[in-house]
């Protein structure tokens, strides 16, 4: 048997023949002194340091070509650090470029400053008079002041009553009139049109309804139109008066007729001594309707007056026989009548002179805060409880007073609360109680 060994031993390094060793040693010398790779070598730095990057990852082909392959290899540059854009900032949108970090510093409080430009209003300073602002902020002290003494109250009426005007009145006599009522401090005329259920003026309703006209009088279709006219010209107002509402006395046109229709509410309203009232029925269809249409018809006929006024007949005295509660009717049939005469003609106001708002609602059934009014005047009439009328004339647009109450006047007009003030002439000359009103208007 033999006992020579085939395993390899070591590295295997002893098996290269000597020669080729030899050869391959001398070739390489030759090849380099023929590239002048040694005078190269002899010429570099001896100090140089040579930076080698931490994560490089050293490749040796054939040890980690594995690593190779699953690690990219390290970029050539390094990655720029530059600021990253901001397409939604505003100071890129202003510039419309990157700006430079001692530009954007400077920016930044010019930007904020701009939802504050108005300094006006965060100082409350006063702009000058001809700013827009300082109007606006004035506006309502000037109203105020408005409201204060003499001839800034909002509303100074005198009542003249529907059988005032005969049949000697001319259009010049009328304008004259009116002339004087405004050189006397008078802004309102409040003139009878309306009266114990019959018009002054021609009215179709009423000659359908009744077989009548007008009421038996003087009165001339016309000479409310002059009246008008000549009030608007120097910045007057004029209301027309339907007084007595719905209550009627035996001196009414219609008072047969409306017995005999049984148009009228079962008892006699004693609520003003010497005079039997009788009133009529507006939950019967046909006497709503009658009422409704006559404003309507008027507000169509005369389309310039500018207001409407009923007082407290437009109620039922809680005396009357039995125990009738008609506040919601009422209520309903004044928001029906008033809501016609808007639609007919929205122009015109619809004024109440009532009592106040308690005492109507108790002993007369007239909840008018329900009725959809647009002006409200508080009778003081009853000197006694003056005090207390006058607290509600201060809530509401004003106060009624008569001729006898003159006394009253210095405190009503010093009191900047009360808005407007009528005076109603029981006996005395409308044209004369005027005259008296100036000294209380005028220094």
């Amino acid at each position: 048997m033999s006992n020579n060994k085939n395993e390899n031993s070591g590295c295997g390094c002893a098996n290269i023949p000597i020669s080729l060793i030899l050869l391959v040693l001398g070739g390489g010398y030759w090849w380099l002194n023929h590239q002048g790779g040694l005078s190269m070598i002899s010429k570099l730095p001896q100090n140089l340091p040579i930076a080698i990057p931490q994560n490089l990852p050293i490749t040796i082909p054939g040890l980690n070509s594995r690593t190779a392959e699953a690690e990219p290899s390290a970029p050539t540059k390094p990655p720029v650090t530059t600021a990253p854009s901001l397409p939604n900032s505003p100071i890129v949108k202003l510039n419309n470029q990157p700006a430079s970090p001692t530009p954007i510093t400077a920016q930044k409080p010019q930007t904020a400053q701009k939802p504050q430009t108005p300094i006006v209003k965060p100082n409350h300073r006063a702009a000058s008079p001809t700013s827009i602002t300082a109007q606006k902020l004035q506006t309502p002290q000037t109203t105020q002041k408005s409201q204060i003494p003499r001839e800034k109250k909002a509303i100074r009426g005198i009542y003249i009553g529907r059988y005032n005007v005969t049949n000697n009145a001319s259009e010049e006599k009328i304008r004259k009139q009116v002339r004087h009522y405004h050189s006397q401090g008078i802004n309102t005329i409040i003139h009878g049109v309306w009266g114990n259920a019959c018009p002054m003026y021609t009215s179709e309703v009423m000659q359908k309804t009744f077989g009548y006209k007008s009421c038996p009088n003087l009165f001339r279709d016309r000479w409310l139109t002059w009246l008008i006219d000549e009030a608007h010209k120097h910045g007057m107002e004029v209301h027309a008066y339907f007084e007595k509402g719905i209550k009627i006395d035996k001196n009414s046109p219609i008072f047969d007729l409306a017995i005999e229709r049984k148009w009228v509410v079962p008892g006699v309203d004693r609520t003003y001594p010497g005079i039997e009232h009788y009133i009529l029925d507006v939950e019967i269809p046909e006497v709503a309707n009658f009422f409704r249409d006559i404003l309507v018809e008027f507000v169509q006929k005369y389309p310039k007056i500018d207001a409407v006024q009923w007082d407290d007949y437009l109620g039922y005295h809680a005396e009357l026989p039995g125990k009738v509660n008609r506040t919601n009717k009422l209520t309903a049939f004044s928001q029906e009548m008033i809501g016609a005469m808007k639609q007919a003609n929205p122009k015109v106001s619809f004024d109440l002179c009532h009592h106040n708002p308690y005492w109507a609602k108790k002993y007369f059934a007239a909840d008018w805060p329900k009725w959809n009014v647009d002006r409200v005047f508080i009778q003081a009439y009853n000197d006694k409880n003056f005090t207390k009328e006058v607290d509600y004339a201060e809530t509401y647009d004003g106060i009624a007073i008569t001729d006898k109450q003159f006394h009253r006047l210095p405190e009503i007009v010093a009191n900047n609360k009360i808005k407007a003030i009528l005076v109603f002439p029981d006996r005395t000359n409308p044209e004369d109680v005027a005259s008296k009103l100036k000294q209380f208007y005028v220094k």
